[in-house]
């Protein structure tokens, strides 16, 4: 089966239209056609091959919205015309103890992922969702909420659930004070979640002009993480933080802020290491460091069934497919507010 894709031949050149091939639909399997699918940052380092593990021709795109037009014969959670999604995964094991917790973002064998990932029914790497369609095994698709504007419910499938599952599984919760790094595509997500959770955000930012958008997000105070006296007045003020930014930096400055018991949770990965954070502070106010992953597919509907239920989506700017570099370009300099979203139904194939 042939479909209309953007695919990057290799790391060196910009992605272009072509045909690629989706597998055979198979017994579980749902058909999706896509109208909209997110950028992800790790889009743009996979399609030029900077984690060193691309495998060309590759089709990127984890932050997908569609409409099922077919289904496999023992497919029984969708029907055509149903409104889905399909964020990072598409299998895993299915066998050991997290996939079986339903934690699949942490396989023991590892997830197969939506690209770039080993088909187990081909042996061939699987393809993502810049392009016309894609086939994923039902277990793997989600319910999107049908009050959403499907655009902005694209990034949901990544950035949303990204920060969504730390707070819950850290069980953030209403009057809670939650401080968040970097109002990018992950950040943002992360302000709207935790402000319509009940929980009272701080936003931690570089950029004070971003001040605006993080408190129509549903921000109460934002902190220029640049200025010593900002940050001063909020020391040991926050229960939780998530930090967003994907860039090597100092922690101490916001460890600094937490309670007593407090928590900071990384989801933004650096291509090179942070400094190692100050450990006294640390072991008398009984602080904790952690990393979170993606979510489950049972976090991913929870999450869209909370922003169904809150009104919640992304904020986006529309481009269509042969915009992809330009929008790479720009989400290098940071300047996209505040995800790219690719409109299939404008792209000239």
């Amino acid at each position: 089966m042939k479909i209309n894709a953007l695919v990057a031949h290799d790391a060196a050149q910009p992605l272009t239209s072509g045909q690629v091939s989706l597998r055979a639909l198979q017994k579980q399997d749902i058909k999706i056609e896509i109208p909209f699918c997110g950028v992800c940052h790790s889009d743009l380092h996979m399609a030029r091959n900077e984690w060193a593990v691309s495998q060309y021709p590759l089709v990127p795109g984890h932050e997908i919205v569609g409409r099922v037009v077919d289904v496999g014969d023992e497919a029984t959670r969708f029907k055509p015309g149903d409104i889905v999604g399909v964020g990072v995964m598409v299998d895993s094991c299915r066998e050991c103890h997290f996939c079986k917790h339903h934690e699949e973002q942490y396989c023991e064998s590892g997830f197969t992922a939506t690209y770039n990932g080993m088909d187990k029914y081909t042996g061939e790497r699987t393809r993502g969702g810049y392009a016309q369609s894609v086939i994923v095994d039902q277990d793997f698709v989600v319910s999107v909420p049908q009050n959403l504007p499907l655009a902005g419910v694209a990034p949901l499938l990544c950035a949303g659930v990204t920060v969504w599952s730390p707070l819950r599984h850290f069980n953030v919760k209403a009057g809670d004070r939650v401080g968040v790094v970097g109002l990018g595509g992950l950040g943002h997500m992360a302000v709207k979640l935790a402000s319509a959770m009940g929980a009272e955000v701080t936003l931690f930012t570089t950029s004070p002009e971003k001040g605006k958008d993080a408190r129509r997000m549903g921000a109460k105070q934002v902190v220029v993480s640049r200025d010593a006296a900002q940050m001063a007045a909020c020391q040991t003020s926050l229960d939780f933080i998530i930090d967003c930014v994907a860039a090597p930096h100092d922690l101490d400055p916001y460890l600094a802020t937490l309670k007593t018991n407090g928590r900071l949770v990384l989801v933004g990965i650096p291509d090179q290491p942070h400094n190692a954070p100050d450990i006294t502070p640390m072991v008398f106010r009984r602080l904790s460091i952690s990393g979170s992953s993606i979510g489950s597919i049972q976090e991913t509907q929870e999450m869209l069934n909370f922003c169904g239920e809150h009104n919640i989506t992304a904020d986006i700017e529309m481009i269509a497919g042969e915009e992809i570099e330009a929008a790479f370009a720009r989400m290098l300099k940071g300047d996209v507010k505040y995800r790219f979203v690719i409109d299939m139904q404008a792209t000239s194939w």
